[in-house]
């Protein structure tokens, strides 16, 4: 992250990355299969914790509640790790290199909770309900991330937060009920 915050994205090498970690290209190539794939390794891991996650929920939970509370809960960073966080979403937006490799990452954060909801609802996985509700999430996770990526002073949990329950919610008339980011950003929520 800091070569690429200090060089960009397309303009820092392989030789650099590998460079700097002190690793041949061999072994980068034993792990990555390019320069992107960095950036998606945390996430790949945060799918399959979710999953986990989501498949310890209790049964009397609401389903929707258990998505937000699993989201939220592996949603966590230390704050010394933000701003690493934060350049990364925004290099994901940024570069379409990036971008375009999102969609093989997301799918499995996705599949994580189209699988939950087909589980609960008792409807096949790749049915519409389970994959409008994991499509859904995904979109409103990855806005959350990108305003707290580009302006917050708030935690990022409590936009995934407020963004969950705003889907679960149907997005119930938007005007009155959801918090402006002002209002995310104290203590007050």
């Amino acid at each position: 992250m800091r070569l690429f915050s200090e060089q960009g994205f397309r303009e820092t090498t392989l030789d650099d990355i590998t460079s700097a970690a002190r690793v041949s290209r061999t072994t980068f190539f034993r792990y990555f299969d390019s320069k992107a794939d960095l950036l998606w390794n945390e996430f790949d891991a945060e799918a399959v914790t979710l999953r986990a996650r989501l498949e310890q929920s209790p049964e009397g939970l609401p389903t929707m509640d258990a998505v937000r509370q699993a989201v939220v809960a592996v949603n966590h960073y230390q704050p010394e790790n933000e701003a690493e966080l934060r350049a990364q979403v925004n290099l994901v937006r940024s570069v379409p290199e990036l971008a375009a490799s999102a969609s093989t990452h997301y799918e499995a954060w996705e599949r994580a909770i189209s699988d939950f909801i087909a589980l609960r609802t008792g409807q096949p996985a790749d049915s519409l309900i389970p994959v409008a509700v994991g499509r859904a999430a995904l979109a409103v996770c990855r806005t959350a991330y990108e305003q707290w990526a580009q302006n917050s002073t708030a935690e990022l949990t409590r936009y995934l937060d407020v963004a969950l329950r705003a889907l679960g919610e149907g997005f119930a008339d938007p005007v009155n009920m959801w918090p402006t980011e002002a209002m995310l950003a104290s203590r007050e929520l």
